[in-house]
């Protein structure tokens, strides 16, 4: 049977501060409004502005009726090989390691390169940063490569006095999303991060009607200092939807940033006569392994490009927040 339009004429603005499949919590000022979606069809996620309505019945909550365009997204693929969005309306993305377990830096290099593909600010947290092996050579080496390319890194730790000083001062009047492997203490910053923490997972917890599995809830915070703060489960097992393979080198600036020196418009830097990125390699200017996360992030694309076109389907234009099929 078909649902009762709710009366979209009364639709009121509000955020997605809350999202777990047709549950959601929607932010309308200083207030909170359990809501369900109206129709099938509705998606949202956390981070999407929206419009909806009071239900009729008292107590009951509300309705989302719509949800605007929105400026940014982030985007992972599905199970069934699809871009899926995760959150929406970001300013930035913060990958956070750690030295124990650890750092996987080719995964730390697909969540930079897709938060550049969607248009997005990043930067990196070295979280438990009073552990002795905080201090090892390599993973050293490998946060000045990420400085030296232009993002920002900062140090973090719970035990050390004010040890998010650093991170607050990054995401102050911003939209982030926290991200990272499982075991680099993302929780811990949540907790220094957002006073009272707890009682707000359990009111998302009784408005989303999840119980005790509250860490399947994406849910949006607000910081003390301004900025807002999204910690999404979608972020753990992290695979971006990918470009056209001449779009890759897009999410590495480094190499963005030496491609007009090529000889060739359409070098993909694996091996092409005259191109700029091997020299620079060569000498230490530009990150091996970095390269060899870009080149197998392109051989991915290559071969989604392939399969697309043996299947007949198209592939979208890539731009600002779009959505890559995989």
């Amino acid at each position: 049977m078909k649902e009762r339009d709710p009366g979209h004429d009364q639709a009121r603005a509000g955020r997605i501060v809350a999202a777990h499949g047709r549950r959601v919590v929607v932010g309308d000022g200083d207030t909170t409004h359990s809501c369900r979606l109206f129709g099938r069809r509705l998606n949202v996620v956390c981070g999407d502005l929206v419009r909806w309505v009071p239900a009729d019945a008292e107590g009951a909550g509300g309705i989302v009726v719509g949800v605007e365009p929105r400026r940014s997204e982030l985007a992972r693929i599905s199970q069934a090989g699809a871009a899926e969005a995760i959150v929406a309306n970001l300013d930035q993305l913060v990958a956070v390691l750690a030295p124990l377990p650890s750092p996987d830096f080719s995964l730390c290099d697909r969540y930079l390169a897709a938060a550049e593909w969607a248009g997005l600010s990043a930067a990196l947290a070295l979280n438990k940063a009073d552990l002795p092996e905080a201090g090892a050579a390599a993973i050293r080496a490998e946060l000045d490569t990420y400085r030296e390319i232009g993002y920002p890194v900062v140090l973090t730790s719970k035990k050390l006095a004010d040890g998010a000083a650093g991170l607050r001062g990054l995401l102050r009047d911003r939209v982030s999303v926290l991200v990272g492997q499982s075991g680099v203490g993302k929780s811990s910053l949540i907790n220094l991060l957002v006073p009272g923490v707890e009682a707000e997972v359990r009111a998302i917890s009784r408005a989303t009607e999840e119980g005790r599995h509250t860490t399947t809830a994406s849910a949006l915070y607000r910081l003390p200092g301004g900025g807002d703060l999204i910690d999404s489960p979608g972020v753990r097992d992290f695979s971006p939807p990918l470009p056209a393979p001449r779009d890759v080198a897009s999410g590495f600036r480094e190499l963005a940033a030496a491609a007009p020196d090529c000889r060739f418009p359409d070098c993909r830097h694996t091996g092409e006569p005259g191109c700029a990125v091997e020299p620079l390699a060569a000498s230490g200017r530009i990150s091996r392994r970095r390269l060899a996360s870009y080149r197998h992030l392109l051989k991915l694309a290559t071969d989604v490009g392939e399969r697309l076109r043996t299947s007949g389907r198209l592939r979208p234009k890539p731009g600002r927040g779009s959505r890559f099929r995989r």
